[in-house]
């Protein structure tokens, strides 16, 4: 296939590369699967072993397809471990990458860090994926496209057009708000208003209109 031979090569340049929703849809038809993978991969780091293991940096260039494109979760520098009985864990520092990073792993004023941190850097880079830019641009037409987490809300919560590229049929439509309204419940200010990654999965494998729309997930 060629589009899947272009893929490949370009996988295999050494600068790495965000992958958008149009270019993995050219050589997949389950782009949706593909974070159904990542979360069943976060779901078992969470919950499938005896001592529960928190990434702490979950981001786009952090997940690798194999040459199946199954997704697989990288790089576990920053990972720590905690009992699966603890609900959270001390930590002295932040830790992960800029614009993935949990605010209570910034601050203990937002709560207390848990495998909800990881939660929500998957909701981050979820938006971002589908999205196909930064959360945090200012090369965008208008002020109020900068955050792209505030943008993006505005227009789900107003029933509105998506207006994101390469997404246009209904289908896609359907998918990337489904997507969408999963990771702005990941996203939430107080950690203990986001979903478990078990959660996750049971809401991007059901319908969307089962969907409810979250609270706004920053502060105002």
């Amino acid at each position: 296939d060629e589009n899947i031979e272009a893929f490949l090569k370009d996988h295999e340049c050494l600068a790495p590369r965000r992958y958008r929703y149009s270019d993995i849809k050219k050589v997949t038809n389950s782009f949706q699967d593909k974070l159904v993978g990542i979360a069943r991969g976060l779901e078992y780091l969470h919950r499938g072993c005896s001592t529960r293991i928190l990434h702490f940096d979950i981001k786009p260039h952090n997940v690798l397809l194999d040459d199946e494109f199954v997704p697989k979760i990288s790089d576990f520098g920053l990972a720590k471990l905690c009992l699966e009985k603890e609900s959270a864990i001390s930590m002295t520092g932040a830790r992960g990458t800029a614009g993935y990073i949990a605010p209570e792993v910034f601050s203990r004023n937002f709560g207390r860090v848990s495998h909800k941190s990881d939660v929500y850097s998957y909701g981050m880079m979820v938006l971002e994926m589908v999205g196909g830019r930064k959360n945090i641009s200012v090369e965008v037409d208008r002020t109020s496209e900068i955050y792209f987490p505030y943008w993006i809300y505005n227009r789900i919560e107003l029933d509105e057009e998506l207006g994101l590229e390469d997404i246009e049929s209904e289908d896609d439509q359907e998918r990337a708000r489904k997507m969408i309204i999963v990771s702005l419940w990941c996203i939430q200010i107080d950690p203990s208003n986001r979903p478990t990654m078990s959660r996750v999965v049971e809401m991007l494998e059901g319908f969307t209109n089962w969907l409810t729309i979250p609270p706004k997930p920053f502060l105002s």
